[in-house]
């Protein structure tokens, strides 16, 4: 049983490697704030004013402790600021390249945030950033939410309802673990957008919630190296820190909406 176990996990891998399309990787064409919509600039294609740092190409981020985690492959800052408030909703608009739909299906979406300080974020360097989560998902009722995104549609999210006025920098992760079978094989895509958020809420994290991109995660960490990735009767363990503990309410940041 065991054999056979085994000889299913490498054809999987087999297929979900070899067997890619040629735009196989993607980017944010667009993020919606309240009904707000903001596009993004198409990766290595002329730049024009956004609050979605650009990325100079489709593929992904890889090893972990690659320098380009913090953002994306050769992110540069933006030149506009979206105005969100505590609680806020997001829809974050994946796309593949070659304006496909966005490719992979198998692993977690996760969402950071990182304070630029007095500093406006148009200006920003993300290497020194410290980062803190503030919302995950992966499975929902045995099915990656990831296949969402495949099929077309946004990822969702919430800001915290008690999240601290500021300038902030938003971190969307897609994790595609397709290749996740063996070390090395995880595949990051972070977008950085930037923000002004409003209000006059108290909610900011403590040290021990912050991260770096790198150094947040490793090649072999759970979640990233995953040999029961392809077992919806294994629960996934997420890389990186856990929600913030300031966020409040048992959403933790989170607004999930399985779309029809």
């Amino acid at each position: 049983m065991l054999e056979n176990l085994s000889i299913a996990l490498f054809l999987l891998y087999f297929v979900s490697f070899y067997l890619q399309p040629v735009a196989s990787h993607g980017y944010v064409a667009n993020i919606t704030i309240d009904g707000k919509v903001y596009i993004g600039n198409v990766p290595g294609a002329e730049t024009t004013a956004s609050v979605i740092r650009q990325v100079n190409t489709i593929d992904p981020v890889q090893p972990a402790n690659n320098s380009n985690m913090g953002c994306g492959p050769g992110a540069s800052p933006a030149s506009l600021v979206a105005s969100a408030s505590p609680g806020s909703e997001f829809l974050i608009h994946w796309a593949g390249g070659d304006d496909q739909d966005w490719p992979h299906e198998v692993g977690p979406l996760m969402a950071y945030l990182a304070s630029c300080g007095d500093e406006s974020c148009t200006t920003f360097n993300t290497s020194g950033a410290s980062w803190f989560k503030i919302h995950q998902v992966a499975r929902v009722d045995g099915v990656w939410v990831q296949l969402d995104i495949h099929d077309g549609q946004p990822a969702n999210l919430s800001l915290p309802s008690n999240l601290a006025p500021g300038n902030y920098i938003l971190r969307h992760e897609i994790i595609a673990l397709q290749n996740a079978v063996y070390i090395g094989g995880a595949e990051f895509y972070p977008s950085c957008s930037q923000l002004e958020v409003n209000g006059s809420q108290t909610g900011k994290p403590n040290s021990s919630d912050l991260v770096s991109f790198p150094g947040a995660y490793s090649e072999t960490d759970p979640g990233i190296y995953d040999p029961d990735v392809y077992d919806t009767s294994v629960k996934y363990i997420f890389p990186g820190p856990a929600i913030a503990s300031f966020i409040t309410g048992s959403t933790a940041g989170f607004v999930f909406k399985r779309w029809i």
